[in-house]
């Protein structure tokens, strides 16, 4: 049978495609998740070249810029071999059925439902981004940005015993998602952070977060800003304060873990973070896959997308 794949084919645009099953176990897709972030940068072209070969997805199919089969966040049913009949999450893109060696799939664990488990991918960044930061018990917590990756990364540290974690975005209706997840909300960040996340993928925000940085506090750059270049306010008192400046990235495991963790660990574990009812709220809507072509761009560009997954 042929599978039937989202594919982005030119700056806002997107067709379903014919899409490659692959070789292995087949997998039929019950849902995937949309990652607004980075699939907004690829929908619109805006993935440096330079960064072509590193911003593949795992089994992406097409060339940087276009036209790409792209996504990472697959939930279905193994039809066959040592999973068959179970759920199980794959790295995959937006498709209907595929195929991969079992050593690509992940069992779901009993707490997690396929339905919230479209959540994995970001998940997994937000527990690397933790590790990266190395916020500890009673650390003040600022994250920059409330949108998926960060209400997640809210998530993870509001869990540290004694944090005082805060979401800050300009968006007033991100509170109520901050606040059920067990931080505090914000406008502006509060001075004298011990630790500040910045996940907002704006030049603005990444000034916030170096300026609500206490002497000596680590500042985590965790959003990729595509093309083009961000200027940072390293004047002032950013030497005098001493802060340190650390970039996070999934694609890589932070160095003092390499020699116990895998990255298959990381996503096990990401997976099994998920077992909270709560983390629901963070589904903001749902499409069937053959009604994406339309409602794509709309999807990426509403504000208050945050994890957007689609039926099959």
């Amino acid at each position: 049978m042929t599978a039937s794949a989202l594919w982005c084919i030119a700056p806002g645009e997107v067709e379903i495609r014919p899409g490659t099953e692959g070789a292995g176990t087949l997998v039929e897709t019950a849902f995937t998740g949309i990652s607004r972030g980075t699939e907004r940068l690829v929908s619109e072209g805006r993935v440096p070249r330079d960064e072509w070969h590193r911003m593949r997805a795992p089994f992406q199919e097409g060339d940087f810029p276009f036209p790409v089969k792209y996504g990472y966040s697959a939930v279905g049913v193994a039809q066959d071999g040592r999973h068959a009949g179970n759920p199980v999450f794959a790295l995959f893109p937006h498709q209907d059925r595929f195929r991969l060696p079992e050593t690509n799939l992940i069992p779901l664990p009993p707490r997690v439902p396929p339905e919230r488990a479209v959540l994995a991918a970001n998940m997994e960044t937000a527990l690397n981004i933790i590790w990266d930061s190395q916020a500890g018990a009673g650390d003040r917590i600022a994250i920059i940005g409330a949108g998926l990756v960060g209400l997640l990364t809210g998530y993870l540290a509001a869990r540290l015993p004694g944090a005082e974690v805060t979401l800050v975005d300009p968006l007033r209706q991100r509170a109520r998602p901050a606040r059920n997840l067990g931080c505090e909300f914000a406008i502006s960040p509060p001075a004298g952070q011990d630790v500040v996340i910045h996940c907002s993928a704006t030049q603005a925000g990444l000034a916030s977060a170096i300026d609500a940085a206490g002497p000596g506090a680590v500042v985590v750059e965790a959003s990729w800003h595509g093309r083009g270049l961000t200027a940072l306010p390293l004047g002032g008192a950013f030497h005098s304060r001493r802060l340190r400046l650390i970039s996070s990235q999934v694609g890589t495991l932070p160095s003092e873990r390499l020699p116990r963790w895998t990255t298959r660990r990381r996503l096990e574990k990401a997976l099994e973070l998920l077992a909270d009812p709560v983390l629901d709220l963070l589904i903001s809507g749902e499409t069937a896959l053959m009604d994406l072509p339309s409602e794509y761009p709309r999807i990426l560009a509403d504000p208050d997308t945050l994890c957007h997954r689609i039926r099959f």
